[in-house]
Protein backbone atom coordinates (compact mmCIF):
# COMPACT_ATOMS: atom_id res chain seq x y z
CA UNK A 1 0.00 0.00 0.00
CA UNK A 2 1.49 3.20 -0.85
CA UNK A 3 2.21 5.44 1.76
CA UNK A 4 0.73 9.00 1.58
CA UNK A 5 2.72 12.35 3.08
CA UNK A 6 1.72 15.82 3.80
CA UNK A 7 5.00 17.14 3.03
CA UNK A 8 3.69 19.15 -0.09
CA UNK A 9 0.94 20.89 1.78
CA UNK A 10 2.68 21.55 4.84
CA UNK A 11 5.06 23.11 2.64
CA UNK A 12 1.92 25.10 0.79
CA UNK A 13 0.52 26.45 4.53
CA UNK A 14 4.06 27.31 5.82
CA UNK A 15 4.72 29.64 2.57
CA UNK A 16 1.25 31.33 3.26
CA UNK A 17 0.99 34.77 4.91
CA UNK A 18 -2.52 35.62 6.80
CA UNK A 19 -1.25 39.85 6.69
CA UNK A 20 -0.28 40.69 3.19
CA UNK A 21 1.00 44.83 3.11
CA UNK A 22 0.57 45.68 -0.87
CA UNK A 23 2.38 48.57 -2.20
CA UNK A 24 1.47 50.05 -5.59
CA UNK A 25 3.32 51.47 -8.87
CA UNK A 26 3.31 55.11 -9.25
CA UNK A 27 5.67 55.57 -12.18
CA UNK A 28 7.14 53.44 -14.74
CA UNK A 29 10.23 55.10 -16.93
CA UNK A 30 11.82 52.72 -19.41
CA UNK A 31 12.34 49.19 -17.61
CA UNK A 32 12.33 50.69 -14.09
CA UNK A 33 9.17 50.64 -12.04
CA UNK A 34 8.64 53.14 -9.07
CA UNK A 35 6.47 52.06 -6.15
CA UNK A 36 5.67 53.65 -2.89
CA UNK A 37 3.93 51.67 0.30
CA UNK A 38 6.14 49.56 0.94
CA UNK A 39 9.23 48.41 3.37
CA UNK A 40 12.03 46.23 1.38
CA UNK A 41 15.93 45.69 0.76
CA UNK A 42 17.69 45.15 -2.57
CA UNK A 43 17.32 42.19 -3.58
CA UNK A 44 14.37 41.26 -2.33
CA UNK A 45 11.49 39.75 -4.96
CA UNK A 46 8.10 41.55 -5.17
CA UNK A 47 5.32 40.44 -7.18
CA UNK A 48 3.34 42.80 -9.44
CA UNK A 49 -0.26 42.28 -10.52
CA UNK A 50 -2.09 43.35 -13.88
CA UNK A 51 -4.95 44.32 -14.76
CA UNK A 52 -5.34 41.51 -16.73
CA UNK A 53 -5.10 39.15 -13.37
CA UNK A 54 -1.22 38.26 -14.86
CA UNK A 55 1.51 38.33 -11.67
CA UNK A 56 4.59 39.46 -12.95
CA UNK A 57 7.88 38.93 -10.80
CA UNK A 58 10.22 41.55 -10.09
CA UNK A 59 12.94 42.70 -8.18
CA UNK A 60 14.86 45.66 -6.02
CA UNK A 61 17.07 47.60 -7.50
CA UNK A 62 16.97 50.65 -5.77
CA UNK A 63 16.02 53.78 -4.07
CA UNK A 64 15.15 57.31 -5.10
CA UNK A 65 13.10 60.23 -3.27
CA UNK A 66 11.27 58.04 -1.07
CA UNK A 67 10.27 55.40 -3.48
CA UNK A 68 11.13 51.74 -4.23
CA UNK A 69 12.83 51.36 -7.80
CA UNK A 70 11.83 47.56 -9.41
CA UNK A 71 12.35 46.00 -12.37
CA UNK A 72 10.75 43.34 -13.56
CA UNK A 73 11.33 40.21 -14.75
CA UNK A 74 8.34 39.48 -17.80
CA UNK A 75 6.13 41.91 -19.30
CA UNK A 76 5.33 44.93 -18.44
CA UNK A 77 2.57 45.59 -20.78
CA UNK A 78 -0.28 45.53 -17.93
CA UNK A 79 0.94 47.32 -15.19
CA UNK A 80 -0.15 50.81 -14.67
CA UNK A 81 -0.15 53.52 -11.98
CA UNK A 82 -2.11 51.84 -8.91
CA UNK A 83 -0.76 48.52 -9.65
CA UNK A 84 -0.44 46.39 -6.23
CA UNK A 85 2.72 45.44 -5.45
CA UNK A 86 3.59 42.48 -3.05
CA UNK A 87 6.52 42.04 -1.43
CA UNK A 88 7.31 38.16 -0.91
CA UNK A 89 9.59 38.98 2.18
CA UNK A 90 12.59 37.12 0.76
CA UNK A 91 15.32 37.25 -1.86
CA UNK A 92 14.76 35.49 -4.84
CA UNK A 93 14.68 31.97 -5.19
CA UNK A 94 15.02 28.82 -7.12
CA UNK A 95 12.82 25.23 -6.20
CA UNK A 96 15.81 22.44 -6.98
CA UNK A 97 15.49 18.68 -6.78
CA UNK A 98 16.87 16.17 -8.86
CA UNK A 99 13.53 15.50 -10.80
CA UNK A 100 15.36 19.03 -12.54
CA UNK A 101 17.32 16.53 -14.40
CA UNK A 102 16.44 15.94 -18.23
CA UNK A 103 14.00 19.63 -17.98
CA UNK A 104 14.36 22.68 -19.85
CA UNK A 105 13.58 25.64 -17.66
CA UNK A 106 13.02 29.23 -17.79
CA UNK A 107 14.90 32.09 -15.58
CA UNK A 108 12.82 31.86 -12.90
CA UNK A 109 13.37 28.29 -12.51
CA UNK A 110 9.66 27.40 -14.04
CA UNK A 111 9.70 24.70 -17.11
CA UNK A 112 8.96 25.43 -20.72
CA UNK A 113 9.48 21.81 -22.05
CA UNK A 114 5.69 20.99 -21.16
CA UNK A 115 6.64 17.98 -18.85
CA UNK A 116 4.90 19.28 -15.90
CA UNK A 117 5.77 21.35 -12.63
CA UNK A 118 9.14 20.91 -10.69
CA UNK A 119 8.91 19.98 -6.85
CA UNK A 120 11.91 20.87 -5.02
CA UNK A 121 13.40 22.53 -1.90
CA UNK A 122 13.56 26.69 -1.49
CA UNK A 123 17.31 27.73 -2.43
CA UNK A 124 18.49 31.52 -3.07
CA UNK A 125 19.76 32.39 -6.40
CA UNK A 126 22.27 34.74 -4.26
CA UNK A 127 24.23 31.71 -3.12
CA UNK A 128 26.30 30.87 0.09
CA UNK A 129 29.82 32.61 0.41
CA UNK A 130 32.30 29.46 1.06
CA UNK A 131 35.93 29.84 3.38
CA UNK A 132 38.46 30.49 0.50
CA UNK A 133 40.46 28.78 2.95
CA UNK A 134 37.94 25.91 3.56
CA UNK A 135 37.63 25.45 -0.55
CA UNK A 136 39.53 21.86 -1.53
CA UNK A 137 42.39 21.60 -3.78
CA UNK A 138 41.70 21.19 -7.24
CA UNK A 139 43.71 17.70 -7.89
CA UNK A 140 41.81 15.76 -10.23
CA UNK A 141 41.37 16.20 -13.85
CA UNK A 142 38.35 16.09 -15.65
CA UNK A 143 37.66 14.57 -19.02
CA UNK A 144 35.78 16.84 -21.50
CA UNK A 145 35.49 14.39 -24.45
CA UNK A 146 37.93 17.02 -26.23
CA UNK A 147 40.79 15.77 -27.37
CA UNK A 148 42.96 19.16 -27.76
CA UNK A 149 41.34 20.32 -24.35
CA UNK A 150 42.06 16.93 -22.68
CA UNK A 151 45.82 16.51 -23.86
CA UNK A 152 46.63 20.34 -24.30
CA UNK A 153 44.72 22.29 -21.65
CA UNK A 154 43.72 19.99 -19.46
CA UNK A 155 40.88 20.70 -16.87
CA UNK A 156 40.50 20.18 -13.37
CA UNK A 157 37.32 19.27 -11.69
CA UNK A 158 36.44 22.91 -9.88
CA UNK A 159 38.17 24.80 -12.66
CA UNK A 160 36.67 27.97 -14.38
CA UNK A 161 37.05 28.24 -17.83
CA UNK A 162 36.60 30.94 -20.12
CA UNK A 163 35.34 30.08 -23.99
CA UNK A 164 36.25 33.41 -26.02
CA UNK A 165 35.71 33.90 -29.35
CA UNK A 166 33.85 35.66 -32.09
CA UNK A 167 30.35 35.37 -33.64
CA UNK A 168 30.01 32.23 -35.51
CA UNK A 169 33.36 30.20 -34.75
CA UNK A 170 31.82 27.38 -33.21
CA UNK A 171 31.64 27.68 -29.71
CA UNK A 172 27.90 26.29 -29.65
CA UNK A 173 29.11 23.24 -31.48
CA UNK A 174 32.01 23.16 -29.20
CA UNK A 175 29.68 23.34 -25.84
CA UNK A 176 26.96 20.75 -27.02
CA UNK A 177 30.44 18.46 -27.60
CA UNK A 178 31.54 18.91 -23.87
CA UNK A 179 27.73 18.21 -22.41
CA UNK A 180 27.78 15.08 -24.56
CA UNK A 181 31.33 13.40 -23.64
CA UNK A 182 32.24 14.71 -20.22
CA UNK A 183 32.31 12.66 -17.19
CA UNK A 184 30.77 15.16 -15.47
CA UNK A 185 27.68 13.51 -13.04
CA UNK A 186 25.86 16.20 -14.36
CA UNK A 187 25.87 19.52 -17.00
CA UNK A 188 23.76 22.87 -15.85
CA UNK A 189 23.62 24.48 -19.26
CA UNK A 190 22.01 28.64 -19.08
CA UNK A 191 21.65 29.70 -22.57
CA UNK A 192 21.27 33.24 -22.37
CA UNK A 193 20.37 36.03 -24.42
CA UNK A 194 20.56 33.68 -28.00
CA UNK A 195 17.85 33.80 -30.14
CA UNK A 196 14.87 31.66 -30.19
CA UNK A 197 15.90 29.87 -33.22
CA UNK A 198 19.63 28.84 -31.54
CA UNK A 199 17.81 27.41 -28.39
CA UNK A 200 15.79 24.56 -30.33
CA UNK A 201 18.81 23.88 -32.39
CA UNK A 202 21.37 23.70 -29.60
CA UNK A 203 19.23 21.12 -27.89
CA UNK A 204 18.10 19.17 -30.31
CA UNK A 205 21.17 19.34 -32.24
CA UNK A 206 23.90 20.03 -30.44
CA UNK A 207 23.03 18.76 -27.11
CA UNK A 208 20.97 15.74 -28.32
CA UNK A 209 18.45 13.51 -26.60
CA UNK A 210 21.71 11.66 -24.41
CA UNK A 211 23.29 14.98 -23.44
CA UNK A 212 19.57 15.95 -22.15
CA UNK A 213 19.14 12.88 -19.94
CA UNK A 214 22.26 14.04 -17.60
CA UNK A 215 21.61 18.10 -18.01
CA UNK A 216 19.18 20.89 -16.36
CA UNK A 217 19.22 23.52 -19.09
CA UNK A 218 18.22 27.14 -18.25
CA UNK A 219 17.06 29.44 -21.05
CA UNK A 220 16.52 33.04 -21.37
CA UNK A 221 15.62 34.52 -25.11
CA UNK A 222 17.37 37.83 -26.40
CA UNK A 223 14.20 38.99 -26.30
CA UNK A 224 13.16 38.95 -22.31
CA UNK A 225 14.10 41.96 -20.24
CA UNK A 226 17.92 42.58 -18.71
CA UNK A 227 16.81 41.58 -15.47
CA UNK A 228 15.77 38.27 -16.39
CA UNK A 229 19.13 37.57 -18.54
CA UNK A 230 20.95 38.36 -15.18
CA UNK A 231 18.67 36.24 -13.24
CA UNK A 232 19.33 33.51 -15.38
CA UNK A 233 23.17 33.41 -14.34
CA UNK A 234 22.34 33.48 -11.21
CA UNK A 235 19.55 30.69 -10.90
CA UNK A 236 21.83 28.46 -13.32
CA UNK A 237 25.17 29.00 -10.92
CA UNK A 238 22.36 28.33 -7.50
CA UNK A 239 21.36 25.06 -9.56
CA UNK A 240 24.60 23.85 -9.71
CA UNK A 241 25.33 24.85 -6.16
CA UNK A 242 22.93 22.47 -5.17
CA UNK A 243 23.86 19.62 -6.21
CA UNK A 244 27.76 20.54 -5.66
CA UNK A 245 26.74 21.23 -1.64
CA UNK A 246 23.67 19.34 -1.13
CA UNK A 247 24.11 16.35 -3.24
CA UNK A 248 27.81 15.82 -3.43
CA UNK A 249 27.81 16.22 -7.40
CA UNK A 250 30.80 16.80 -9.95
CA UNK A 251 28.88 19.33 -11.79
CA UNK A 252 29.82 21.03 -15.06
CA UNK A 253 28.50 24.27 -15.33
CA UNK A 254 28.42 25.69 -18.76
CA UNK A 255 26.95 29.73 -19.35
CA UNK A 256 26.56 31.07 -22.52
CA UNK A 257 27.01 34.12 -22.97
CA UNK A 258 28.74 35.88 -20.22
CA UNK A 259 28.73 39.06 -22.61
CA UNK A 260 25.09 39.51 -23.05
CA UNK A 261 24.72 38.82 -18.66
CA UNK A 262 27.06 41.93 -18.63
CA UNK A 263 25.31 43.66 -21.77
CA UNK A 264 22.13 42.88 -19.77
CA UNK A 265 23.91 44.13 -16.06
CA UNK A 266 24.93 47.14 -18.36
CA UNK A 267 20.84 48.27 -19.13
CA UNK A 268 20.12 47.76 -15.75
CA UNK A 269 22.92 49.87 -13.92
CA UNK A 270 22.11 52.70 -16.67
CA UNK A 271 18.65 52.61 -15.84
CA UNK A 272 18.93 53.12 -12.28
CA UNK A 273 21.74 55.72 -12.85
CA UNK A 274 25.01 54.41 -12.71
CA UNK A 275 28.04 56.10 -14.37
CA UNK A 276 28.98 54.59 -17.59
CA UNK A 277 33.01 54.08 -17.76
CA UNK A 278 34.86 51.91 -20.65
CA UNK A 279 32.51 50.96 -23.36
CA UNK A 280 29.38 51.94 -21.31
CA UNK A 281 29.95 49.05 -18.95
CA UNK A 282 28.87 50.00 -15.18
CA UNK A 283 30.95 49.76 -12.56
CA UNK A 284 27.79 46.97 -11.24
CA UNK A 285 28.85 45.02 -14.25
CA UNK A 286 32.61 44.34 -12.94
CA UNK A 287 31.34 43.09 -9.16
CA UNK A 288 28.77 41.31 -10.61
CA UNK A 289 31.45 38.77 -12.40
CA UNK A 290 33.66 38.15 -9.88
CA UNK A 291 30.45 37.55 -7.33
CA UNK A 292 29.07 35.14 -10.07
CA UNK A 293 32.32 33.59 -11.46
CA UNK A 294 33.83 32.96 -7.65
CA UNK A 295 30.63 30.83 -7.20
CA UNK A 296 32.48 27.83 -9.35
CA UNK A 297 34.57 25.74 -7.85
CA UNK A 298 35.16 23.19 -5.11
CA UNK A 299 33.65 23.03 -2.70
CA UNK A 300 34.54 22.43 1.47
CA UNK A 301 33.31 19.10 1.04
CA UNK A 302 32.50 16.13 -1.61
CA UNK A 303 31.13 17.82 -5.05
CA UNK A 304 32.78 20.64 -7.75
CA UNK A 305 31.58 22.97 -10.03
CA UNK A 306 33.48 22.94 -13.18
CA UNK A 307 32.57 26.54 -15.13
CA UNK A 308 32.67 26.76 -18.77
CA UNK A 309 31.38 30.19 -19.74
CA UNK A 310 31.40 31.52 -23.12
CA UNK A 311 32.72 35.77 -23.93
CA UNK A 312 31.98 36.89 -27.07
CA UNK A 313 34.37 39.21 -28.36
CA UNK A 314 33.66 42.54 -31.24
CA UNK A 315 36.19 41.94 -34.38
CA UNK A 316 37.97 39.35 -32.24
CA UNK A 317 39.64 41.57 -29.82
CA UNK A 318 40.72 40.09 -26.79
CA UNK A 319 41.01 43.66 -25.24
CA UNK A 320 37.65 43.97 -24.79
CA UNK A 321 36.74 44.21 -21.63
CA UNK A 322 34.40 42.17 -20.38
CA UNK A 323 37.01 39.20 -21.89
CA UNK A 324 39.72 41.33 -20.07
CA UNK A 325 37.77 41.02 -16.83
CA UNK A 326 36.51 37.48 -16.92
CA UNK A 327 40.50 35.78 -17.68
CA UNK A 328 41.95 38.38 -14.62
CA UNK A 329 39.32 36.14 -12.79
CA UNK A 330 38.76 32.79 -14.21
CA UNK A 331 41.32 29.93 -13.92
CA UNK A 332 42.38 30.08 -17.50
CA UNK A 333 40.79 30.08 -21.18
CA UNK A 334 40.49 28.56 -24.40
CA UNK A 335 40.45 30.95 -27.40
CA UNK A 336 38.44 30.44 -30.65
CA UNK A 337 39.89 31.31 -33.94
CA UNK A 338 38.18 32.79 -37.01
CA UNK A 339 41.37 31.94 -39.04
CA UNK A 340 41.56 28.18 -37.77
CA UNK A 341 37.65 28.12 -38.86
CA UNK A 342 37.93 28.92 -41.87
CA UNK A 343 41.09 26.60 -42.23
CA UNK A 344 39.02 23.85 -41.71
CA UNK A 345 39.88 23.04 -38.38
CA UNK A 346 36.92 22.22 -35.67
CA UNK A 347 36.94 22.52 -32.93
CA UNK A 348 38.90 25.89 -33.70
CA UNK A 349 40.75 25.93 -30.83
CA UNK A 350 44.17 28.33 -30.84
CA UNK A 351 46.35 26.08 -28.12
CA UNK A 352 48.96 28.23 -28.41
CA UNK A 353 46.90 31.59 -27.22
CA UNK A 354 45.03 29.52 -24.48
CA UNK A 355 46.09 28.47 -21.17
CA UNK A 356 44.79 25.97 -18.37
CA UNK A 357 46.45 27.41 -15.23
CA UNK A 358 45.77 24.18 -13.01
CA UNK A 359 47.21 21.96 -15.70
CA UNK A 360 50.60 21.28 -14.08
CA UNK A 361 48.99 20.26 -11.07
CA UNK A 362 46.71 17.89 -12.32
CA UNK A 363 49.01 16.05 -14.76
CA UNK A 364 51.95 13.69 -14.76
CA UNK A 365 55.20 14.63 -15.80
CA UNK A 366 55.17 12.37 -18.93
CA UNK A 367 51.82 14.35 -20.05
CA UNK A 368 53.27 17.66 -19.07
CA UNK A 369 56.41 17.38 -20.90
CA UNK A 370 54.37 15.87 -24.25
CA UNK A 371 52.19 18.51 -24.45
CA UNK A 372 54.81 20.91 -23.82
CA UNK A 373 56.39 19.27 -26.71
CA UNK A 374 53.40 19.86 -28.45
CA UNK A 375 53.36 23.29 -28.41
CA UNK A 376 57.02 23.92 -28.82
CA UNK A 377 56.62 22.41 -31.92
CA UNK A 378 53.53 24.31 -33.51
CA UNK A 379 54.91 27.59 -31.90
CA UNK A 380 57.98 27.08 -33.82
CA UNK A 381 56.18 26.21 -37.20
CA UNK A 382 53.94 29.20 -36.69
CA UNK A 383 56.59 31.67 -36.25
CA UNK A 384 58.76 30.44 -39.52
CA UNK A 385 55.36 29.97 -41.64
CA UNK A 386 55.21 33.08 -43.67
CA UNK A 387 59.07 32.12 -44.62
CA UNK A 388 58.06 28.44 -44.96
CA UNK A 389 54.83 29.56 -47.22
CA UNK A 390 57.06 31.70 -49.85
CA UNK A 391 59.79 29.35 -50.27
CA UNK A 392 62.13 31.33 -48.51
CA UNK A 393 63.12 28.87 -46.05
CA UNK A 394 66.21 26.40 -46.78
CA UNK A 395 66.04 22.70 -45.72
CA UNK A 396 68.69 21.93 -43.04
CA UNK A 397 68.69 25.42 -42.25
CA UNK A 398 67.25 24.93 -38.34
CA UNK A 399 66.59 21.62 -37.08
CA UNK A 400 63.92 22.84 -34.85
CA UNK A 401 62.26 24.23 -38.06
CA UNK A 402 62.68 21.08 -40.29
CA UNK A 403 61.18 18.91 -37.42
CA UNK A 404 58.04 21.45 -36.87
CA UNK A 405 57.28 21.12 -41.08
CA UNK A 406 57.91 17.45 -41.01
CA UNK A 407 55.36 17.32 -38.29
CA UNK A 408 52.70 20.16 -38.89
CA UNK A 409 50.54 17.70 -40.83
CA UNK A 410 50.16 15.31 -38.25
CA UNK A 411 49.63 18.42 -35.05
CA UNK A 412 46.52 19.65 -37.00
CA UNK A 413 44.63 16.52 -37.92
CA UNK A 414 45.36 15.90 -33.75
CA UNK A 415 43.60 19.06 -33.24
CA UNK A 416 40.72 18.36 -35.27
CA UNK A 417 37.74 15.74 -34.42
CA UNK A 418 34.41 15.44 -35.77
CA UNK A 419 31.35 16.36 -33.72
CA UNK A 420 29.91 12.36 -33.66
CA UNK A 421 33.72 11.51 -32.09
CA UNK A 422 34.95 11.54 -28.64
CA UNK A 423 38.13 11.29 -27.13
CA UNK A 424 38.83 10.11 -23.32
CA UNK A 425 41.59 11.63 -21.38
CA UNK A 426 43.67 8.36 -21.63
CA UNK A 427 43.05 8.26 -25.74
CA UNK A 428 44.36 12.03 -25.87
CA UNK A 429 47.44 11.06 -23.86
CA UNK A 430 48.00 7.83 -25.64
CA UNK A 431 47.49 9.92 -29.16
CA UNK A 432 50.07 12.50 -28.24
CA UNK A 433 52.46 9.90 -27.17
CA UNK A 434 52.41 8.06 -30.10
CA UNK A 435 52.86 11.00 -32.27
CA UNK A 436 56.29 12.31 -30.43
CA UNK A 437 57.18 8.59 -30.62
CA UNK A 438 57.22 8.18 -34.30
CA UNK A 439 59.03 11.27 -35.10
CA UNK A 440 61.86 10.46 -32.71
CA UNK A 441 62.20 7.28 -34.35
CA UNK A 442 62.04 9.17 -37.31
CA UNK A 443 64.56 11.71 -36.07
CA UNK A 444 67.01 9.01 -34.75
CA UNK A 445 67.09 7.41 -38.37
CA UNK A 446 67.92 10.74 -40.08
Amino acid sequence: METITLDRYIKVVEEIDPLRIYGKVVEITGIIIKATGLRVSIGEACKIYGDDGSVIDAEVVGFKDGKVLLMAVGDLQWIKPGSPVYPVGRNLFVRVSEKMIGRIINALGKPIDGKGPIEGDIFPITGELINPLKRQRITEPLDLGIRAINGLLTCGKGQRMGIIAGTGVGKSVLLGMIARYTEADLSIIGLIGERNREVREFIERDLGEEGLKKSVVVVCTAQEPPLAKVRAAFTVTAIAEYFRNRLGRDVLLMVDSLTRVAMAQREVGLAVGEPPTTKGYTPSVFTLLPNLLERAGTSSGQGSITGLYTVLVEGDDLADPIADAAMSVLDGHIILSRELAMMGQYPAIDVLRSVSRVMNDIVDERHRKLAMEFIEVLSTYRKYEDMISIGAYKEGSNKAVDRAIRMIDKLKVYLRQPINDRRDLADSVHALSLLFDEENIKGDEQ
